[in-house]
């Protein structure tokens, strides 16, 4: 009897502790936690409390504001065209994602799921592309933008932002495009399916987690853009949010406009934020997917 029970407790697993069950590593582990949360929270919140101060109280330490006020918000919108500014950001940044994935989509099929000579070489030429700064391309694109008479029109912002996020959205696609099953390409061309209804109706509802993923960075990298929307935009009328919170000024021109500035800037970052939020659940799983191979 004795000898069973040493088998049955020799047989069994022995548990390490995990970082949570020691005590300081769980001190450690909320105390790095609440730093994170600290340092990515503590910007918005001091952007919107100063939003809501007057010009005399913007340099006061307090964050929550005596006598909040809304004129910031009010004024923004008053002095300048910033509804159109948001405007143009959204049509530039939603026409950049969608002929971004359309293209991705189908570049990730050719260069994930058909074989063909120097295609390695070819994806390292696009992964390549990315890497450029874009001072180094600014000079090439400002040409190209006057060739095809696009200055100061929103369509040069679109051809040069998609420059940024073509190459990063075909790479990561292409990660995701390798793990689809061949049993779903070979059961498709039996049934005759083409290679469009292959990637649109078949392939792109089970990319999706990893669509929603790529896509939401790549409309924050069109959203955030500043330096081709500077250098490409002349009028007042076709610049982005970007450049429009870098050109505020008041009317006198000696008072500082903190206050306009850090609201304009709560109004552009509270949109990603709630697109965050209501895909988070898909950023997750089209992330943690690609880390996965099965």
């Amino acid at each position: 009897m004795s000898i069973v029970m040493k088998a049955e407790s020799s047989s069994k697993p022995l548990r390490t502790p995990s970082i949570r069950t020691l005590p300081w590593g769980r001190i450690g582990y909320y105390a790095a936690s609440l730093l994170f949360i600290f340092v990515s929270v503590f910007p918005l919140i001091y952007a919107l409390s100063s939003s809501l101060k007057r010009s005399t109280g913007l340099f006061s330490p307090e964050l929550l504001p005596e006598k909040p006020t809304i004129t910031n918000y009010t004024s923004i919108f008053a002095e300048q065209p910033f509804g159109q500014n948001l405007l143009n950001s959204v049509i530039v940044a939603g026409s950049v994602v969608t002929l971004s994935l359309i293209l991705s989509l189908m570049a990730a099929w050719a260069l994930g799921r058909v074989e063909f000579r120097g295609r390695g070489t070819l994806l390292m030429v696009i992964l390549s592309a990315s890497m450029f700064p874009q001072v180094a391309v600014l000079s090439g694109m400002f040409e190209l933008v006057r060739f095809f008479g696009l200055y100061d029109h929103l369509g040069a912002l679109m051809i040069a932002d998609l420059m940024l996020t073509l190459p990063f959205t075909v790479w990561v696609l292409v990660t995701f495009m390798r793990q689809m099953p061949k049993e779903l390409e070979e059961a498709a061309a039996m049934d005759g399916v083409g290679v469009f209804t292959l990637i649109f109706r078949i392939f792109m509802p089970l990319l999706w987690p990893a669509v929603v993923a790529t896509g939401l960075l790549a409309f924050i990298a069109a959203w955030n853009e500043f330096l081709f929307a500077l250098t490409f935009t002349l009028s007042t009328e076709m610049r982005t949010v970007p450049v429009a919170i870098a050109l505020i000024s008041t009317p006198s021109g000696f008072e500082l406009p903190w206050g306009k500035i850090m609201a304009a800037s709560v109004i552009v970052t509270l949109p990603l934020v709630l697109l965050v939020v209501y895909f988070q659940r898909l950023i997750v799983s089209g992330l943690s997917a690609g880390a996965v191979k099965g």
